[in-house]
Order: C-alpha cells, then structure tokens, then sequence
C-alpha cells in the first residue's frame, strides 16, 4: 500500500444527501452520526440527509456537515483497507480543522463544537457586514494583487494557478470584476456566498474563533498537517492555534500547501469530501499527482478496490 496524503473539503461542497449512504450501510457511520448529533444538541444529520438546501448551505449548518463528512468517510476507508498509511493531511479553510482531527491534533467532539461554533461566528460576521467574493480564472498572481490594492479587497484563496478568488466589500469586488480585464485577468465571476469569507470583513468571527480556540485541549499531531494561512507544517499546539486563528481573515493559500506535499515527494492524494473540488485543484497545481476522490458508497467501495 503506497503512502497517501488526506485532503479535506471545504465549505461549498456540501449538498442535500451527503453520508446518508454511509449511515445506511455502517454501524461505524451511524455511530459517529448519532454522536455529532448528540455533541451539537441538534439533528445535523437529518440537515445532511434531507436538507432542505437553505439550511444545509447556512456556514453554522454546513461547516460542521462537512467536518462529519470527511471523518466519516475516513473510518470507512480506514475499515476497509487495513494497509492504508495517511503520511500528511490538509484541508481546504474548514477542511484544515477536519485534517487536525484525522491527525489526532483534537478529539472528533472537540473538533465538531470548535467548527461549529466557527460557522456561527461566520454567519453572524456575514450578516454584520455587506461583503461578496468573485473568482478570478486565467490571471497572473501579481496582477490579482495588484487590482485587490486597487479595489480594496483581500485576496481569499490561492486554489490553484489561474484561479484566485478575491474577498471585501459588495462595492470593492463589483469594482474588481469590472477591472479585471484591464488587469490581464480572462475572467471574472462572482460567487453566490453569504459574505466576504477570508478577508477583513471577519475580524469579528476571527476574535471569537480565538476565544473558543483557547479552550480546545490539543496535542501535536501524528502525521503533518499542512496550514492553509502559512501554507507550511504546523506542530505546536499554540502553532496551530494561531493559524487556524489567522486563517479566517488571511489568503488560503492552497497551491502552495499542494506544492509543499510534492516537493516532500507526495504523489498520491485522498480527497474525503462531495464534488471532487480538491480533485480538480491538485491536477491544476501537480499534473504528476495522483487523486482518489470519496464522496458516497460508491466511490468508496471503487476507491477500496483500488488501492488494494
């Protein structure tokens, strides 16, 4: 069994019927289910497995969702192939907490009250404040920069060459979609999101998130973990803190934590988590790499298959 690096979704690749499947099929899976259930005082599962798609999109209701997802997925993979050796874990912004609990670095219930506390801090930040994000597709780095200083806007996500998204107020990203073009940029489309995820605009979730952060008992992990904000390894328990603090107003800089797993000569990637989003982003980034993608039952089992 070769060595495999986990990679954890984030918010947005949630959807109306994630892991019911896996509940049906696992008394592993309804256990850690009935035990999120339990831990967050509300039924998240039947969000996950119903909807309706309003509330499983609301950042309180989806982070949490997604966080449950991977580590579901995970024990079932982990079952199933015996001879499976995680050497490095990541995530992408959310998807970081998720790769610190595959890693060890928190329990699952720790894990799952700090997300979804920092989903609610999120929502209560969007709702504050009039923010958008847009990504920008077939752009230099430096020209994205140069038109955010222009626009004052934040840069949100280095998610892979030519494609960044930018993060402010409605009237700075309605500016930098505008201006793109004269930047050299291909493309500017704006997203359908709740506020302006990764920019200035969080300050207040980032406070409270650090707040929250202070109370989470935690240990060095047990494989690396890779942070979104340093796009390096993190081990210290007061390391991590500080990044995953940071990480809610700084760039999530994903191309650059992707390069760093293959300059270590990471070759293989498991993408726990709906959509094969990171899937997409790691062929743009390292064409050499290989990708698995679990999503549902299905892609479970073919994944199973091979890597056995």
């Amino acid at each position: 069994m070769s060595d495999v690096v986990l990679l954890f979704s984030g918010q947005g690749a949630q959807k109306v019927g994630m892991g019911k499947d896996f509940y049906e099929a696992s008394e592993t899976a309804k256990a850690l289910f009935k035990r999120a259930d339990e831990v967050l005082g509300f039924p998240l599962s039947q969000v996950m497995f119903e909807g309706p798609d309003e509330e499983l999109t609301r950042t309180s209701r989806c982070q949490p969702a997604l966080y449950l997802h991977g580590l579901v997925a995970l024990a079932l993979l982990k079952e199933r192939v015996g001879a499976l050796n995680p050497v490095a874990a990541a995530g992408l912004s959310l998807g970081e907490f998720t790769a610190h609990s595959a890693a060890g670095t928190f329990s699952f219930e720790d894990g799952l009250k700090v997300v979804s506390r920092r989903g609610l801090f999120m929502e209560e930040a969007c709702q504050a404040t009039q923010g958008s994000m847009a990504a920008l597709i077939g752009g230099e780095e430096d020209a994205v920069k140069a038109l955010a200083v222009e626009c004052d806007v934040d840069v949100a996500n280095f998610n892979a060459p030519g494609q960044i998204v930018l993060s402010g107020t409605v009237d700075g990203i309605d500016k930098a979609v505008e201006k793109a073009r004269d930047h050299g940029i291909r493309r500017a489309i704006k997203l359908n999101v709740a506020g302006a995820y990764h920019s200035r605009l969080m300050q207040s979730a980032q406070d409270k998130l650090a707040a929250e952060l202070t109370g989470v008992s935690m240990q060095s992990p047990a494989i690396p973990v890779v942070c979104n904000y340093g796009a390096s390894v993190v081990s210290e328990p007061a390391e991590i803190r500080s990044m995953l603090e940071k990480q809610v107003t700084g760039s999530v800089r994903w191309t650059e934590s992707i390069r760093l797993l293959v300059e270590k000569g990471h070759r293989t990637f498991i993408e726990l988590g709906p959509g094969k989003v990171l899937a997409g982003l790691v062929a743009k980034i390292e064409k050499d790499a290989t990708v698995y993608s679990i999503e549902d039952l299905a892609s479970l089992e073919a994944v199973t298959e091979q890597l056995e």
